[in-house]
């Protein structure tokens, strides 16, 4: 059965039914978005950029500039779709670590969010 789910007053894409054999709790919503990321190990942080492949509660689907290592701690800041009072552009920041890579693809756990305002560009900084 689809879920619809609103966000910001408007209807979300909707909800897919986890595949037989799927071992994710969260249902992941295909939602395309421009990301910049933050990996950060012991000596420096590297950013780079991708976008959304998929979405849940929790955990994000990307893809990157260059292989991500399982393991790594990173900051993600989506473009959120919606805007705060149907004007303010906002963003979605999550901090966690990679749990799956693949080439120009990883995902990650999300252990703590919040949403920013973006400015008056609308992107990602």
């Amino acid at each position: 059965m689809e879920q619809m789910s609103v966000v910001g007053g408007t209807a979300a894409a909707p909800a897919f039914e986890p595949e037989a054999g799927d071992r994710r709790a969260a249902v992941r919503f295909p939602i395309e978005q421009e990301v910049r990321y933050k990996v950060f190990s012991r000596n420096a942080v590297e950013t780079g950029g991708g976008k959304t492949v998929n979405m849940s509660s929790s955990g994000v689907l990307f893809t990157t500039e260059r292989a991500l290592l399982t393991g790594e701690r990173l900051e993600l800041a989506v473009n959120w779709p919606a805007q705060l009072d149907n004007k303010c552009a906002l963003k979605l920041v999550t901090t966690g670590r990679v749990v799956r890579s693949n080439g120009t693809q990883a995902a990650i756990a999300i252990e703590r969010y919040e949403f920013r305002t973006q400015g008056t560009h609308g992107r990602v900084v």
